[in-house]
């Protein structure tokens, strides 16, 4: 499947599947981010990513950023709906810092997992 992407910063890395049998791949904050304790914070990926029509893609946490970094996604897992793809519809990852410490995210750092899936809208 061919996805349209644009990358707002050429020094971060496109999204990659890191081997053949991975489900997603991983995405990475496009600025050094402070995470304060207890503070929601939209990082940015520096992607604007084609959902196609027909699919979603979802945002999951990497399993290391709870267990490393005390950071999980504030929403639980994000939704990229195939119509969310204009030009300025840049991917931020939501993050909460359920810690008590200041929490840095650096850039580069890879911090979430996309996962495109098929879905279909039901009928009532």
């Amino acid at each position: 499947m061919q996805i349209k992407i644009k990358r707002l910063d050429k020094s971060i890395p496109l999204p990659l599947y890191h081997t053949p049998g991975s489900a997603g791949f991983d995405l990475s904050a496009r600025t050094q981010t402070i995470v304060e304790p207890k503070q929601i914070v939209r990082i940015p990926s520096g992607l604007i990513v084609g959902t196609p029509t027909g699919y979603v893609l979802t945002l999951a946490a990497r399993s290391s950023l709870a267990s490393k970094k005390g950071l999980m996604l504030a929403n639980g897992i994000g939704t990229i709906d195939s119509d969310y793809c204009g030009p300025d519809d840049e991917i931020l990852i939501s993050v909460y810092n359920f810690t008590d410490q200041t929490v840095t995210v650096e850039k580069g750092e890879r911090i979430a997992q996309g996962m495109f899936l098929k879905v279909e809208q039901g009928e009532w």
